[in-house]
C-alpha cells in the first residue's frame, strides 16, 4: 500500500505545476573574476516583519545609488556561482547542501566555466578530460552524443545530472548539453543513490546552468576551426529595472549557432540552442528562478569499424580516418530537445530553509545509418558488411525534488539536516528496426541512394518508469571531525508496454545508506572514510527466465579513504582517494545462447585517484589528475571471463594543463596554456586478446585580452596524432579525434 501511495503521489506531483520555484541565483561568465575570499557562511536572516521589510528595502535602494565597494573580500563561494579562476571552494553535490568540499568525505571535483573557457572543449564530455577518475569521449570523435566512464562505469546514460536534477536516458533518446551555458560542472566520484536515487555506481556528473546575474553581463563570441565548423554565441544578463527598486528581477539569456563540418566525409555537426531564464527575489530570504531551453541537432552517425585496419594494419594499411562508411542519402541523425524548470528557496527562519527543484524535459531523436558489421569476407578484400539501421525515440521526463534543511545544535554536537523527497516520470517511445545492405569498399567506396529501413521493427515499445524516493540525511560537526550520515529509500515502477509482445511490469524498494568521517587539522590536512551503497533500476527484459521478467536493479557498493590537502595561504588543494567498489546484478551473456543476458555479473573496480588545482599566483592557473584502476569481472557464469577487464575500460589515466597570462608590462594581456592527456590500454574482446594500445595526446592555447576584447587559438591533438580511442568489439573500433584547431574573438562591455 505504501508503495502505491507513494508512486501515485508522483505521478500526480511531478506532472502538477507547482506553487512556489527556484533556488538563489548566481553570476556567471567565462570572464576573468576578482579574486574571492572563501568563509563560513554567516548564519541566515530570519523572516522579517513588514517595518523590517520596508526598512532593508529602503536601505538597499539607497545603497543601490551610492558608489559600489571593491568585492574582492568577505564574499562567500556560491556552489551554483562562478569559480575563482580553477579552484572551487564549495559543492553542493555531495551532500546538496552547500559544503565545504574540504569538508566532504567523498571525493568531489569542480570545473568552473574559466577553465572551460581556457580549454576550449568542442562538446560535454571534453569538459572532463582533465578529471581525475573519469574517462571523457569514450567513443573517440563522434558528434551525437557525450560519453564518459567514471571509476571505470559507464555514466553518461545514468549518471548525468543538470542543476541536481537526473537527464536519464535509454535505448538512443539522449540528452545533449552545451559547454558555452554551463557555470560550472561538479564531478562526485562513487556511489551517490543516497541522495540522487537510481544512478551511475561510478559516480555522478552535475552540470550547473548560467543563472541570471546581479551585475549586467553582455558578452558575444564568434569562431570557426580547421574543419569549417563555426560558430556565433552571445551571452546577455543582469538586473532589470522595476518601478519600486533594481534588482529584484534578473534575467539572462544565452544561445549558440554552430553549423560545418568534422573530421569525417559527410559529417556535419550543426547545433544550435537558446537558453533564457529569470529570477525574482521578492524579499532577502526569497528566490525563484525559472530556467528554460530549446536545442536542435543535426549530424550523421559514428563509423563501426573492424579492429584490423584500425588498431593493427590491414594487408592494405589502415582505413582513413575521415572514411565515412554509411551513405548521405540514408544516413542522419536529428534530435530535438526542449526543458522548462524552476528552483525555489525560501529561508523559513534563521535556521530552516525550504527548497523546491523541478524540470520537464522533451526529446525527439531520429536516427538511421548504414553502420559497419565487419568484413563481408577477409580483411584483404577490404570490404565492410554493413547494416541498415532505423530508430526514433521520443522521451519525456519529469523532475521533483523537495528538501528541508534544519541547522540546530545538541550539545557540543552542531546539526545540518536535510530531509527530501524526490520524483521522477520517465517515458520513451522506442522504435527499433534492423535490415540488410549492401557492403561498402573501404579504399574505393561506391556511394548508392539508399532507403531508410522500414520493415518489421525488432523493437516497438513505451518504457514507462517511476520512481518516489525519501531520504534523510546529518551533518554533524564536533570540534574539527564532520560526520555525514546519509540514508533513503526509493519505490520503483517500471512498465513495458510492448506493441509486438507480451507487456511486462514490476516493482521494486530499495535502500541505500551512506557513512562518512572527515577531520580537518589545522596545517590543512582533511583524512576522510566513506562507506556507501546504492542500487539502479534498469530497463530490458530476461529472456532466460520462463516466463520472461524485467531485469532487476544492479547494485552497488563501496568503501573510500582518502586525504585532501590544502595548503595554508595557497590557493589550491589537493587530493588522494583508494577506493574498493562492486557492481552487482550486472547483465552478462548467457553462455548457452549468446543472444541473450542474464544478471549473475559482478564487476569490481579498485583503484587510486591523485588529483590537485590551484591558482599558483596571479595568472597561472594549474591542474594535475592521475588515476590507476584495477577493475575486473568479478562473477560471471562464464569462468574464462573472472578476471578480466571489460572492453573499451583503460585502466590509467594521466593529465595536467596549466594556463598563464602575463599580467604587467608591454604584454599584458598575453597568455598562454598547454596540456597532456594519457589514456592507458584498453581491450577489444572480453577475454582481452585484442588490445587497444595507449596514446599520448597535447593540447595548446595562446589568447590576448585587452579593453574587453579576447582572441584565442586553440589546439587539441596538437601533433595530429591518429589513434583509436576504444573498440567495444573486434567488429566496434572508434577513431579519435585528430588534430582540431579553433580560432575566436569575443567582446564584452
Amino acid at each position: 500500500m505504501l508503495r502505491s501511495a507513494v508512486l501515485a503521489t508522483a505521478s500526480a506531483w511531478v506532472l502538477m505545476p507547482q506553487a512556489s520555484l527556484a533556488q538563489s541565483p548566481s553570476q556567471g561568465g567565462a570572464q576573468s573574476l576578482p579574486p574571492v575570499n572563501v568563509a563560513a557562511p554567516e548564519p541566515r536572516r530570519r523572516a522579517a516583519a513588514p517595518v523590517r521589510r520596508r526598512a532593508e528595502s529602503q536601505l538597499q535602494a539607497a545603497n543601490s545609488r551610492k558608489p559600489q565597494p571593491q568585492r574582492n573580500v568577505g564574499v562567500v563561494e556560491n556552489p551554483r556561482g562562478p569559480v575563482r579562476g580553477y579552484v572551487a571552494g564549495r559543492s553542493s553535490s555531495g551532500t546538496k547542501i552547500n559544503t565545504p568540499i574540504m569538508e566532504t568525505p567523498q571525493a568531489v571535483s569542480v570545473i568552473g566555466a574559466e577553465q572551460i573557457r581556457d580549454q576550449k572543449p568542442a562538446k560535454f564530455d571534453e569538459i572532463l578530460r582533465y578529471s581525475a577518475g573519469v574517462r571523457a569521449g569514450t567513443f573517440g570523435a563522434d558528434t551525437r552524443n557525450d560519453w564518459f566512464l567514471i571509476r571505470g562505469f559507464k555514466s553518461d546514460d545514468v549518471g548525468l545530472f543538470l542543476d541536481g536534477m537526473q537527464l536519464f536516458y535509454t535505448s538512443y533518446a539522449s540528452w545533449k548539453l552545451q559547454p558555452f551555458n554551463l557555470e560550472r560542472v561538479d564531478i562526485l566520484r562513487g556511489p551517490s543513490a543516497v541522495l540522487y536515487g537510481g544512478s551511475s555506481q561510478g559516480g555522478i556528473v552535475n552540470a550547473i546552468s548560467k543563472m541570471p546575474p546581479s551585475e549586467p553581463i553582455r558578452y558575444v563570441e564568434t569562431g570557426v576551426n580547421n574543419f569549417g565548423n563555426a560558430y556565433v554565441a552571445f551571452d546577455f544578463g543582469g538586473p532589470v529595472a522595476t518601478s519600486t527598486e533594481q534588482g529584484k528581477l534578473l534575467y539572462r539569456i544565452v544561445g549558440q549557432v554552430q553549423n560545418g563540418g568534422t573530421q569525417v566525409d559527410f559529417t556535419p555537426d550543426n547545433n544550435y540552442f537558446i537558453a533564457p531564464s529569470v529570477t525574482w527575489k521578492p524579499d532577502v530570504d526569497t528566490s525563484f528562478t525559472v530556467l528554460a531551453s530549446a536545442s536542435k541537432q543535426d549530424t550523421r552517425g559514428i563509423a563501426f569499424l573492424p579492429y584490423v585496419g584500425t588498431v593493427v594494419d590491414a594487408p592494405w594499411g589502415r582505413i582513413p580516418t575521415s572514411r565515412f562508411i554509411g551513405d548521405p542519402s540514408v544516413d542522419s541523425f536529428k534530435r530535438q530537445q526542449e526543458m522548462v524548470g524552476y528552483q525555489f528557496e525560501r529561508n523559513l527562519s534563521d535556521d530552516v530553509t525550504f527548497r523546491q527543484n523541478a524540470r520537464f524535459a522533451h526529446v525527439d531523436v531520429t536516427y538511421s545509418t548504414l553502420f559497419g558489421l565487419g568484413y563481408a569476407t577477409t580483411a584483404a578484400a577490404a570490404t565492410l558488411a554493413r547494416g541498415n539501421f532505423f530508430t526514433s525515440g521520443v522521451a519525456n521526463q519529469a523532475n521533483l525534488d523537495n528538501q528541508l534543511e534544519y541547522r540546530f545544535a545538541t550539545g557540543p554536537l552542531q546539526h545540518t539536516a536535510l530531509f527530501g523527497i524526490d520524483l521522477k516520470h520517465y517515458t520513451i517511445d522506442d522504435y527499433q528496426g534492423f535490415g540488410a545492405a549492401t557492403s561498402l569498399n573501404l579504399l574505393n567506396p561506391v556511394y548508392a541512394p539508399t532507403a531508410t529501413f522500414s520493415g518489421a521493427p525488432y523493437q516497438n515499445a513505451t518504457l514507462t518508469q517511476k520512481q518516489a524516493g525519501v531520504y534523510v540525511q546529518d551533518q554533524i560537526k564536533l570540534d574539527r571531525f564532520t560526520l555525514v550520515l546519509s540514508g533513503r529509500n526509493d519505490w520503483v515502477n517500471t512498465y513495458n508496454d510492448n506493441h509486438i509482445g507480451s507487456s511486462l511490469g514490476r516493482d521494486d524498494s530499495a535502500f541505500s545508506g551512506r557513512a562518512g568521517l572527515i577531520y580537518n587539522f589545522d596545517v590543512g590536512l582533511a583524512p576522510y572514510v566513506s562507506y556507501a551503497t546504492s542500487f539502479n533500476p534498469i530497463i530490458g527484459t530476461n529472456f532466460t527466465l520462463t516466463p520472461p521478467q524485467l531485469y532487476l536493479p544492479e547494485t552497488a557498493k563501496q568503501a573510500e579513504v582518502g586525504v585532501k590537502y590544502q595548503p595554508l595561504g595557497f590557493d589550491g588543494h589537493f587530493g588522494i582517494a583508494l577506493f574498493d567498489l562492486k557492481r552487482e546484478n550486472v547483465l552478462t551473456t548467457n553462455p548457452s545462447n549468446a543472444l541473450l543476458s542474464v544478471q549473475t555479473g559482478e564487476v569490481t573496480s579498485r583503484g587510486i585517484e591523485l588529483e590537485a588545482v590551484a591558482n599558483v599566483m596571479p595568472g597561472l592557473k594549474v591542474i594535475a589528475s592521475h588515476t590507476v584502476y584495477d577493475i575486473f569481472v568479478s562473477k560471471d557464469l562464464n569462468s574464462a571471463l573472472i578476471g578480466k577487464v571489460p572492453t573499451n575500460t583503460p585502466s590509467q589515466l594521466t593529465s595536467g594543463w596549466a594556463d598563464y597570462t602575463i599580467q604587467s608590462g608591454p604584454l599584458t594581456g598575453l597568455g598562454f596554456g598547454g596540456g597532456i592527456r594519457y589514456v592507458g590500454k584498453s581491450y577489444a574482446d572480453n577475454v582481452n586478446t585484442l588490445v587497444v594500445p595507449s596514446y599520448v595526446l597535447g593540447d595548446a592555447a595562446i589568447h590576448y585580452e585587452r579593453q574587453g576584447w579576447r582572441y584565442a587559438l586553440n589546439v587539441a591533438n596538437i601533433t595530429d596524432k591518429i589513434y583509436v580511442a576504444s573498440c567495444s568489439s573486434p567488429t566496434a573500433c572508434f577513431y579519435g579525434d585528430r588534430r582540431r584547431v579553433t580560432a575566436s574573438a569575443s567582446y564584452k562591455w
